[in-house]
């Protein structure tokens, strides 16, 4: 059993996750997604993160080849537009009614949190479904119907490129998690949120989780 008691083995049929790997990891110096934290490189985390949640798991936009051994590769439609890209190059080529996206820098998301989100979003059948923790949008994980995709590319095609503006556009809910949180679990529910985006913060996590 996963966190929540959802079972591990558990495949959805209407659904399935994407882990956005396409950036360039700048800020990084090299490919995050290759990057160990503990003794696996961020992809696998991520990959496991779908999977576990019940999730048929691809990696959309993967820029280096060598992420192929790590699961099934969406290619991205456009180019070094950012993770709207990625999103939207995964929509037009699943063939399920919901995408769950995840990006690949989010290595302590919470399974749980996936599954509820995703549930969430059939019961109230809006386009896009993401957190919201603190009062703060949180923009992945989000859980993106197909049919949104016709507005998210009126946004990407006319230069607008940011997540959570598209997801407006297409019909967001955020759903405020802290309602679904045991009091003492607050901090477990901020490190499903952080990013590993600098050798700063990939060392910050080590120090904190040596044993990840």
């Amino acid at each position: 059993m996963t966190e929540g008691g959802l079972p591990a083995e558990v495949r959805i049929p209407d659904a399935v996750g994407f882990v956005l790997a396409g950036g360039r990891s700048s800020r990084m110096g090299e490919d995050k997604a290759l990057i160990k934290l503990g003794l696996r490189p961020l992809i696998v985390w991520a990959l496991d993160n779908l999977r576990e949640a019940g999730l048929e798991a691809w990696i959309a936009g993967a820029r280096n080849p060598e992420l192929a051994a790590y699961g099934p590769v969406i290619p991205d439609v456009w180019e070094d537009v950012g993770p709207l890209g990625g999103v939207c190059s995964a929509l037009r080529q699943m063939d399920r009614t919901w995408g769950v996206f995840l990006t690949v820098d989010q290595p302590y998301m919470g399974r749980w949190l996936i599954h509820r989100l995703l549930e969430r979003a059939r019961e109230t059948n809006d386009a896009v479904t993401v957190a919201c923790l603190g009062g703060v949008e949180q923009t992945f994980p989000a859980v993106v119907r197909r049919d949104a995709l016709p507005v998210l590319e009126t946004e990407l095609n006319a230069g607008r490129r940011g997540c959570l503006a598209a997801f407006r556009a297409a019909g967001l809910q955020a759903i405020p998690v802290d309602e679904w949180i045991e009091p003492d679990a607050g901090s477990n529910a901020e490190r499903w949120f952080w990013n590993v985006n600098t050798p700063e913060d990939l060392e910050e996590l080590r120090r904190m989780f040596p044993s990840s």
